[in-house]
């Protein structure tokens, strides 16, 4: 299984913004395989999500959108510093509406770990320092 997207440039966006990101309950919670425990807070996620998006080079969608009555579902490929990264994430919300929990899937494993490294180093010094892998 390789996780290099569709191969079609022109699906390679650059411009994606998760609209879930602009509704975070003030106790919603992140967490993921590359992550170490699970981040709280509106403020801590908004960190880690934009942190990530940042590392990604452009995001190639299989799928996004809502599922279910309080599902979003995001399923892309990425590519990170050379690295290809299959992406999945899903989002839950509560009876509000707000983004009330996120689960993150990173693979291949390889990629994964290289994904965790370098979340470390930008969160290095910071609480959230505390989620990221901190061996090789």
């Amino acid at each position: 299984m390789t996780y290099m997207g569709s191969g079609d440039l022109a699906r390679r966006r650059t411009d994606y913004y998760p609209v879930w990101l602009d509704n975070l309950a003030d106790d919603v919670t992140v967490e993921a395989a590359a992550m170490d425990g699970v981040a709280h807070g509106a403020q801590a996620v908004r960190s880690i999500v934009e942190a990530a998006r940042e590392l990604y080079e452009y995001q190639d969608f299989n799928f996004a959108g809502p599922f279910g009555d309080l599902g979003f579902l995001e399923d892309y490929a990425t590519e990170v510093r050379g690295e290809h990264i299959g992406v999945i994430v899903v989002v839950t919300r509560n009876a509000a509406g707000q983004t009330q929990h996120i689960v993150v899937n990173h693979r291949p494993r390889s990629a994964l770990l290289f994904f965790s490294r370098l979340m470390l180093d930008k969160f290095a010094g910071t609480p959230l320092a505390e989620h990221w892998q901190r061996t090789p």
